[in-house]
Order: structure tokens, then sequence, then C-alpha cells
């Protein structure tokens, strides 16, 4: 950013199709499978809602966050890309939404509310849960507009006349208009001010939000790290999310020569080096668990990766990936880890959009995988496919059809994907 006038104007577009009716009709699909859910199956359907709840929030957060951290860093390589990752943060309020009706479908995820455990009830009661978690998407939510208002309000002066749509949200986003260069210096001194409070938000509220909505789902078991694991996981999906995005932009009108070979190298090397880094993050907790071997801690290890991962020497035995969830867990590594490590181990791979467009999409769906190896086996043991079926795609398919319509309506309708100003 500059104190000179602006380099970003809005560009008005409209939703594209047939892309957005494809979404509204996959968020059709997702409400008819969760409410024919809840009617025949809800214990399947508030835990299929839950997985995908968890899945976007933390991916939505994590845009935000990898936008804060480029303005901490001061990073001058970005340009749109920055602009991609906030639009991510679209859903964050809906996460708040979200959050709330999930608490009419608490009894079939959380054990712990119709069985409380003496020993763990001054945490795991709804009263505390809820007003905690609630309180933390709440904060989050109001942070983040307020970050989103901030950070594009330079390129919106003027703009609003000229908005086919959402033109109340551009005059109040753009009230008390002061001139671009005064806007653009107020607007990098503002950032610099919200970006740490950012990544200090995400990093305490997402890792106690891990372990109140994914790690008591089994209240037995417990681990220190796995908050900043699941927070690290959110955070790695929406690196890809946003190259993935950034990647089908290269063409778009007004981007053109924006997202270069360069930037997308950058990218390339972001996913390349937080996928070892996310799987460092599950080494650390297994090799503990695994030298440990504690009853309390291996279990909900042992469900995931199945037993032949918890021998006292090593000795393969096909037989054992039989398990319920073993070949799934082991999905989830090629996914998220071995594709990414492999694949754009050179630099050629991160520079070519179909390379490095396919792998984010590659540990999006990894990413989406573990989210149900995180929940479903601590509800469901012994069905290694409780996760698949009917209403769990149904539900999956609105989830995705919603999200890709709130990051449309906010880069389009309401247009905070920024392009360059051009002479």
């Amino acid at each position: 950013m500059s104190a000179a006038a602006p380099a970003e104007q809005p560009q008005h577009r409209g939703l594209p199709q047939p892309l957005a009716a494809i979404c509204a009709a996959l968020v059709l699909v997702g409400a008819a499978g969760f409410l024919y859910g809840l009617s025949s199956d809800p214990e399947t359907a508030w835990r299929a809602f839950h997985v995908n709840f968890i899945y976007y929030a933390a991916l939505a957060q994590g845009g935000l966050l990898f936008s804060a951290i480029l303005v901490v860093v001061g990073a001058r390589w970005p340009g749109p890309v920055r602009r991609i990752a906030e639009g991510l943060a679209a859903w964050v309020p809906i996460t708040l939404v979200l959050a709330i009706v999930g608490i009419l479908g608490r009894e079939y995820i959380f054990p712990w509310v119709e069985h409380p455990l003496e020993a763990k009830a001054g945490w795991l009661n709804p009263t505390r849960f809820y007003v905690v978690q609630i309180g933390i998407l709440a904060i989050l939510a109001a942070v983040t507009v307020r970050y989103l208002r901030v950070s594009v309000r330079p390129g919106l002066g003027g703009s609003a006349d000229g908005a086919p749509a959402a033109k109340g949200m551009f005059a109040r986003w753009s009230a008390n208009w002061r001139g671009d260069a005064e806007e653009a210096a107020a607007s990098e001194k503002q950032l610099r001010k919200l970006a740490p409070i950012v990544c200090l938000l995400y990093a305490a509220g997402y890792t106690l939000f891990g372990f109140d909505q994914v790690m008591s789902i089994d209240p037995h078991w417990f681990s220190n790290l796995f908050g900043g694991y699941y927070a690290w996981g959110g955070f790695l999906s929406a690196i890809c999310a946003t190259a993935l995005i950034a990647v089908l932009h290269r063409n778009a009108p007004g981007l053109e020569g924006e997202i270069t070979k360069d930037r997308m190298h950058d990218l390339g090397k972001l996913i390349f080096a937080f996928s070892i880094f996310w799987m460092y993050l599950f080494w650390a907790q297994y090799l503990v668990i695994w030298y440990g071997n504690l009853p309390e801690e291996t279990g909900y290890l042992q469900a995931r990766l199945g037993s032949q991962f918890f021998q006292d020497t090593w000795s393969f035995a096909s037989y054992r990936l039989n398990e319920p969830y073993a070949k799934l867990t082991l999905l989830v590594w090629a996914c998220n880890w071995i594709i990414p490590f492999w694949v754009l181990l050179g630099q050629k791979p991160k520079k070519t959009p179909a390379i490095l467009g396919g792998v984010s999409a590659i540990v999006l769906v990894g990413f989406w995988l573990e989210r149900n190896v995180l929940v479903w086996p601590s509800l469901v043991p012994e069905n290694g496919f409780a996760w698949l079926g009917v209403v769990q795609l149904a539900i999956a398919a609105g989830f995705l059809g919603a999200f890709v319509l709130v990051y449309l309506g906010y880069s389009r309708v309401f247009p905070t994907l920024l392009v360059p100003r051009r002479s």
C-alpha cells in the first residue's frame, strides 16, 4: 500500500452464469438433504452439518489470517492475491450464525451433553461451552468485518453510484470520504494495528475452537497440540483456496497479467512448506502418543490409523489396513502431504497454473476428508463409511454452494476483488 492515490478500483460485475445457478442448486440440494436427514436420521444429518461447519469456519478465518500476515510482514508481492484471500473471510459472520444453529443438534455431536463427565463437568458443560464459543466467533466476526472494511475502503471512493447492487453497503463503507491519498494512508495505518490482532485472535480463538468443537467429541481423549494442529489445517486450506481462485482468475477482466508466474511460485512455496509443517504437527502428536502408550491417548489415533501404526515393531500387514478408517486416513495423508510435497518439489510445477490449481484442489478435498476423520470415528467407530452417504454428500454440496455464492457476492456484487487502476 502507498499513501499515493490508490492503485486499485472495484470492477462492477454481476454473478457469473451458470456458476451462480449451479451454486444455488447445490444450496437447495443441501437444504433438502439436511431436512430429509433430520426427519429420517438426525444423528447423521447433524454430524455431517458439524463436519462442514468446522471445515468452512477455519478455512474462512484462515483467509483473513493470510491477509493479516501479509500486512504484518509488509509483503509487496501479493497484488490481488491478498484481496482473493480476504474474500474467503466473507463467510466468517455466517460461521457465527451456523454455530448458533448447531446448538439444536448438540446432543447428536457431543456425548457429554447427555452423559456428563463428572471429572470434566466444569469445562464440558453446555453453558460454558456455548458462551465461550459464541463469544469467540462473535469477536472474530466483528474484527473481520472491521478489517475488511478498512482494507477495501481506499478503492471504493466515489464508486457507489456506479454499483448495480449493494449501493447501501458501498455508501456505508465509503462514508465521510477524505480523498484518495488520505484514505490510503489511513487504511495502511489501521491495518498495521488490526493485522496483529487478527493473528493473535486466530491463534487463541481457533485453538480453543479445535479443543471444544472437535476434541471434545471424544471427551476422554486429550492432546495439548491438537488445537494448534486444527488451526494450522484451516490456515493451510485457506492458502490452497486462495491459490486455486487466483489460478482461476488469471484471465479475468481487469486481472490480466496480474496472477504472474512469480506470484504462483510464491503460493506454491507456501503450500509446499506448510503442508510439511502440517504433517510435522501430526507426527509430533503421534510419536509422543505412540511411545507413551497410554490407553486414553492411543485409542483416538488407533481408531483412525488402525493397529498397523501401533505395533511394538514395524511389521506391515495389509489386513490391518481394512480396519474401519485406516484407508481414509492414509488418503488424507496422500492429499495433504505426499502429493503437495512431491508434485510441488520443483520450480516449474509451482509456476504451472494447471498443476498449482490441481494440487490446491486436492489439498482442499483432503482437508474436508480430514475433518470427517476427526469427527466420525469418535461417534461411529465401527463403520468406516459412516461419513459417506446421500445425506452427508448432499449437505456437503449445500455448504460448498453456499460458500462459493458468498464469495461471489462479496467479490462481485459488492466488488471487493479490486483490480489495478490502469491509465
